[in-house]
């Protein structure tokens, strides 16, 4: 199958997922009405945000954890309408020098594919059997689907092996078909894999906080502390639900929030070495030509505005918002975010009506990864 057919036919698959404590990817299989990611990526939380192209933003519950292979199911409620990809049947079929395409996430960017060659299909690790191979992989990476010429997905990556020298591992596929097999005894009750006897220990069946089959202590998804922000972190998103915003769709890793306001991307990052938190709206793209009086119009704003900043980053327009942590209350911040998600809304439509700049997703955008 072509590269560029297998990329298209994952991109409805592929799933971004976000949780208080990291990013990272997953892949949606239709036929069991999972998103198969990593165990590392939703590690402590009972849900997580999901997006995908086809699937809006929503919380979405975790219900496997498997420690022992990395592994985590997600699952997804109400209709899909994305078509059904394949698991390789076997590993028979797989030999040194095979092209491979990873395919995820990287950095909560929108959608990224690269290509290597398999390099080794045995290499041990604590008993487990890895794939090895040089497809570029990123932390944002971890839980996508590594596939096959015939697009077929053969490995789930992995970031916690990693290697210096652009080496990539993945699980390979047979260790999730029987983790699927073994989810589905509990007929999609919530289960955990005892990380000493390999078991899988279902919701219905704990009546303590010991593995029914050896006896080792083993935390259920149920029992898993919901996450509490505290400190300024906690100021800011009381800052958010007063605005009217899931505090919990916003999430996007440590001290990172995203928020969607009409066709603009807000994004917020604290840096409490710094004290710096910093609000960058993502409005759109360059225009192609004519840049000159877009520019004249952006250093007028900023001269005339004292709170807000526009700039430009690649191709990207950005107007932002900058305060120190010790100048941060719920009262300050209410008043400048609100008046930065006003403006978002307000300065996209403007650039592309009266300045010919572009969507953030306009094919034509170099910056464009669909």
């Amino acid at each position: 199958m072509p590269q560029r057919k297998i990329i298209k036919q994952f991109q409805d698959i592929v799933i971004q997922i976000a949780t208080p404590y990291s990013t990272g990817t997953g892949f949606y299989l239709a036929d069991q009405n999972i998103v198969v990611t990593n165990e590392h990526v939703v590690r402590d939380n009972r849900e997580v945000v999901i997006e995908g192209v086809k699937i809006p933003k929503q919380l979405a519950k975790v219900v496997y954890l498997d420690q022992k292979y990395d592994l985590a199911f997600i699952h997804i409620s109400g209709e899909t309408n994305i078509s059904e990809v394949n698991l390789a049947p076997n590993m028979d079929g797989l030999a040194q020098g095979q092209l491979v395409i990873a395919i995820g996430h990287p950095y909560g960017l929108p959608f990224a594919a690269t290509q290597g060659i398999l390099s080794n299909v045995m290499l041990e690790e604590n008993g487990i059997s890895f794939l090895q191979h040089d497809a570029s992989l990123n932390p944002g990476n971890s839980g996508g689907p590594l596939i096959n010429e015939a697009g077929e997905i053969i490995g789930v990556n992995t970031f916690i092996l990693k290697d210096g020298n652009n080496i990539g591992f993945s699980l390979p596929v047979n260790y999730l078909s029987q983790a699927i097999k073994e989810f589905k005894k509990g007929k999609d009750t919530p289960g955990v894999r005892c990380f000493s006897c390999l078991n899988v220990v279902f919701e219905n069946e704990m009546t303590g906080r010991y593995c029914k089959y050896c006896g080792s202590s083993i935390t259920m998804i149920s029992k898993l502390d919901l996450y509490e922000a505290i400190g300024i972190s906690k100021t800011i998103e009381e800052m958010l639900s007063n605005l009217g915003y899931s505090v919990e769709l916003t999430r996007r890793g440590p001290n990172n929030w995203e928020i969607n306001k009409g066709s603009a991307t807000i994004t917020i990052s604290y840096h409490e070495k710094s004290g710096l938190i910093i609000a960058d709206a993502f409005l759109c793209v360059l225009p192609k030509q004519n840049i000159k009086p877009l520019y004249e119009f952006l250093l007028r704003e900023n001269y005339q505005n004292d709170s807000l900043t526009f700039s430009v980053r690649n191709q990207d327009i950005i107007i932002s918002i900058l305060i120190y942590d010790q100048y941060l209350n719920a009262t300050t911040a209410i008043k400048l975010f609100q008046e930065l998600f006003i403006a978002a809304d307000k300065y996209d439509d403007l650039l592309i009506e009266k300045f010919n700049a572009r969507w953030k997703d306009d094919p034509s955008s170099e910056q464009s990864r669909n």
